[in-house]
């Protein structure tokens, strides 16, 4: 079953995305939708395609037939008018200059969605002929809003990536990520550019996988493999890059403490994660030492979602006497402050009462696996997950 059939079968509408890429291309010329493979991004494309207004016209470039028709771009596209979709982007590279051109035309008669895996390559790319005339919006899997919080604790073992969601049975969700996983190392990573091993980078990840949501100690990795820092550095740049890990790097505020500069490293989908410690149930998850670390992933990637915030946005913040902050989103004057906990009943503690002080947070948030959102003293709230959608609104 292909992932587009999968979406109709499913029935799982993606009304969000699909606004504001409508929004963003009556905005800009060129919009282009990164993510990491099997998120969506032609599913999406091909929907919006559907409703889009006027003309559209599709081309895939992984389609031999669609490689032809663009073997002179600026012939093939010239004339077109309305909606051009181009997939697979970065397998014709020299498209972006022919875009730059026909996006500066008067009147503007064609707008183009482009859509890619995001390696470096492609967007240096797209920055250096594009420059000024592309947006590019950022695609995950499915989020809480999407398919229900009713459904949460599914979206958490499974991912959201669509084809782990929507199998038919855990089983074969588990199988589906292991399959995933293999093929992603073997043939996505070095379409990506990415040279380094297979067997490299999945015993890299895996080891990523057992640090989810810890801090980054290149030595130690470096230790564990036999090479230098920079090495195992350049392993982690790899998958960040392909957006299949995540980076949340440090916060530092004007104070006497010494605070912590490196980032912390979480594998981007729980349902990945999950297949990378071979978890194949809530069972299994439930008696796994990583239980915590990857509800507080989950979590945290669903309040950055909700809040519609770029990443370049988001933080943690940690001193070296043990004060620590889960999350810190930054937006002018702006600080809301997010613990996350799993647990029904959760409390402030000293170090949350140190963040509000020496960070002076506008408000912060304890999200607990409860039933029920609450005050916990003067500008904090515990928030139940599953009333995320509720109580915490979009800062956008």
């Amino acid at each position: 079953m292909t992932e587009y059939s999968m979406y109709k079968r499913t029935m799982i509408e993606r009304e969000k995305e699909l606004k504001t890429l409508r929004l963003l291309l009556r905005r800009h010329p060129v919009v282009g939708i990164i993510g990491a493979r099997q998120v969506g991004k032609t599913t999406l494309a091909r929907r919006l395609a559907e409703t889009w207004p006027g003309q559209t016209f599709v081309f895939d470039l992984e389609n031999p037939e669609d490689q032809a028709r663009l073997a002179d771009p600026m012939l093939a596209l010239k004339p077109l008018k309305g909606l051009v979709v181009i997939d697979e982007i970065q397998r014709l590279p020299g498209l972006f200059a022919v875009l730059r051109v026909l996006a500066d035309r008067p009147r503007l008669p064609a707008r183009f969605l482009v859509l890619g895996s995001a390696s470096p390559e492609l967007l240096r790319q797209g920055e250096e002929s594009l420059a000024g005339r592309i947006l590019y919006h950022e695609l995950g899997g499915f989020t809480l809003e999407e398919i229900g919080p009713a459904n949460g604790e599914k979206l958490w073992l499974r991912g959201g990536l669509p084809r782990s969601y929507c199998a038919r049975s855990q089983a074969a969700s588990h199988e589906w990520r292991q399959g995933f996983i293999l093929s992603f190392l073997e043939r996505d990573l070095p379409q990506l550019g990415i040279s380094v091993s297979s067997a490299t980078m999945r015993r890299f990840w895996t080891m990523l996988a057992h640090y989810h949501g810890q801090i980054w100690n290149a030595s130690e990795f470096g230790r564990s493999f036999g090479v230098a820092d920079t090495t195992v550095r350049g392993y982690l740049d790899r998958l960040a890059s392909a957006l299949v890990v995540r980076q949340l790097l440090p916060w530092h505020e004007n104070i006497s403490k010494r605070q912590v500069r490196a980032p912390k490293v979480y594998i981007a989908d729980s349902g990945i994660l999950h297949a990378l410690l071979n978890l194949r149930t809530s069972s299994d998850l439930d008696a796994h030492p990583k239980l915590g670390a990857s509800w507080e992933g989950f979590v945290l990637d669903q309040i950055v979602r909700r809040l519609g915030v770029g990443r370049e946005k988001c933080f943690f913040w940690a001193t070296y006497s043990g004060a620590e902050l889960d999350l810190l989103v930054v937006r002018g004057r702006l600080k809301l402050g997010f613990e996350i906990k799993r647990t029904a009943a959760p409390r402030v503690t000293p170090s949350m009462r140190r963040a509000l002080e020496d960070l002076r947070l506008t408000r912060l948030d304890v999200v607990h696996a409860g039933d029920r959102t609450f005050p916990l003293g003067e500008s904090v709230r515990a928030v139940a997950l599953h009333r995320l959608l509720d109580d915490i609104s979009p800062l956008n």
